[in-house]
């Protein structure tokens, strides 16, 4: 090897082959002072000085990304494909993704964080606080006001919306299925007399 393609490393002082260095377009040979390895020391040290704290590199097969919330290494195929990205990947994996996703949402739409989600399904014991059967997945909230009201299941969470949340709909809806229907009594063009 040619004294040309060495370089030596101003904090270990060992020679490398150039491509042991990361590229600088300020520094008059191209490449900078320090070596990837300790560059990274460097970096550690200093983040670690500041009290944060960094990510430990972990090797990773061809095909294959580490997610860094859940912490495994994946294969491609469990991971979205990001344009943007440096790896054409995206940052975490399809089921974290996922799960970021709808904490998101949750916090955005609700203000509600998980913990506070389980809190509202524990006080219904995990069911429908309407037809006390289905399972509390979907939250309900005043369209309004933007005030979570409960946890209801798909279909009781749905009906209301049908209904417009309008409790005189419901109440007549009721008296509908009690066998009370009223039926419209035409006083004048237009104008229907309720019944007592």
């Amino acid at each position: 090897m040619g004294v040309s393609e060495l370089k030596r490393c101003s904090r270990c002082g060992e020679s490398l082959p150039r491509a042991a260095f990361a590229g600088n377009r300020s520094m008059p040979d191209g490449l900078q002072a320090y070596c990837r390895e300790c560059s990274a020391e460097y970096y550690r040290q200093r983040q670690e000085s500041k009290g944060k704290q960094v990510r430990v590199k972990v090797a990773v097969p061809d095909g294959h990304k580490r997610c860094p919330q859940c912490q495994v290494v994946k294969p491609h195929s469990d991971w979205e494909r990001n344009r943007s990205s440096s790896d054409g990947w995206s940052s975490y994996c399809r089921e974290c993704r996922a799960e970021r996703n709808r904490i998101s949402y949750f916090k955005r739409k609700y203000g509600l964080t998980p913990a506070e989600l389980d809190d509202l399904r524990r006080e219904q014991a995990g069911v429908c606080c309407i037809c006390l059967d289905a399972p509390a997945e979907h939250v309900d909230h005043c369209h309004e006001t933007g005030r979570v009201r409960g946890v209801l299941c798909f279909s009781c969470n749905a009906a209301l919306g049908q209904f417009k949340d309008r409790p005189d709909a419901l109440r007549r809806a009721a008296d509908y299925l009690e066998g009370n229907a009223w039926k419209p009594i035409l006083v004048a063009p237009g104008v229907y007399r309720l019944p007592s």
